[in-house]
């Protein structure tokens, strides 16, 4: 598998762009030996990661149309792709702490440049507080996906950024949250309680060995100021990808099993996965994921 770019970020992570061998034209961000983001920048509307997917399904229930969109993490910008590919219109901002990053995948693997796609350098929270005031209870969606490497840092955890974030939201906005954990999910479960704590309504995607605990894997929480339609959920079921779950209602608070709220002084870093999982190291040459 061929690196055709690579950069030392300002934080000290390696970040590799290389082409995907299993399907071609298609292009891996990898960020401290861990996959970020999956793009074929000829074919946007596809989306590659499962949990993407996933979000990409609940993207495609909100109203036809244009959506302004605010996501919190850029990777290679995959999501904002999507949207642009399949809502054509749609006004973006994109908040990311990694300049060079952003530089990187500019460079070699742009956007369309008719996408209304506004990129805000700086840490996601500090910076959401900066954002113009005229953008707060507009956001028709929200995508909360920040990792440092492979961890979620503490501070986009806790129930007072969660409230900060709802501030952006519209009154029928939806909220999507990548959240990864694995063995006994104690840091996935203290999200659920988390996000329940703050907006009215939420459920939970995930595959179903992932939900179990078995194996690590990625979470995808859904949550709204307002009741999420129940149509949904069937359809999120059916879409995949398989073996899925969709948990909401007496079911995601048996999940929870009572895990505390997250706040800031109580916040910690996502559990690191194990190297193994993605087998995947900074330098050239190196073996893809999974």
């Amino acid at each position: 598998m061929g690196d055709i770019a690579e950069t030392t970020l300002e934080s000290g992570l390696h970040a590799v762009i290389r082409e995907d061998p299993f399907t071609p034209g298609s292009y891996l961000l990898v960020v401290d030996g861990t996959p970020q983001s999956h793009v074929h920048p000829d074919r946007p509307e596809e989306l590659f990661f499962e949990y993407v997917n996933r979000m990409g399904h609940v993207i495609d229930q909100l109203p036809a149309g244009p959506i302004t969109a605010l996501h919190l993490g850029a990777g290679a910008l995959t999501l904002p792709r999507y949207i642009e590919a399949t809502r054509p219109g749609s006004r973006q901002q994109v908040l990311e702490l990694e300049r060079g990053l952003v530089d990187l995948v500019r460079e070699h693997l742009p956007w369309s440049k008719a996408a209304s796609i506004r990129i805000r350098y700086g840490d996601a929270r500090e910076t959401l507080a900066k954002l113009p005031t005229a953008l707060r209870g507009s956001a028709d969606l929200i995508v909360v996906d920040v990792f440092g490497g492979a961890r979620i840092p503490a501070h986009v955890t806790s129930v007072e950024f969660y409230a900060e974030v709802a501030e952006f939201l519209a009154p029928r906005g939806v909220l999507l949250v990548n959240v990864a954990d694995g063995g006994a999910l104690a840091f996935a479960r203290g999200q659920g309680s988390t996000l329940g704590y703050v907006f009215a309504d939420t459920a939970l995607l995930a595959e179903s060995a992932v939900l179990k605990g078995r194996r690590y894997g990625n979470f995808v929480f859904v949550a709204s100021l307002g009741d999420l339609p129940i149509e949904w959920m069937p359809r999120l079921l059916a879409s995949g990808p398989h073996p899925a779950s969709v948990v909401r209602g007496r079911e995601l608070r048996d999940w929870i099993a009572g895990a505390a709220i997250v706040t800031d002084a109580s916040s910690t870093p996502s559990p690191p996965p194990a190297r193994s999982i993605f087998q995947v190291r900074p330098g050239r040459g190196d073996t893809g994921p999974t």
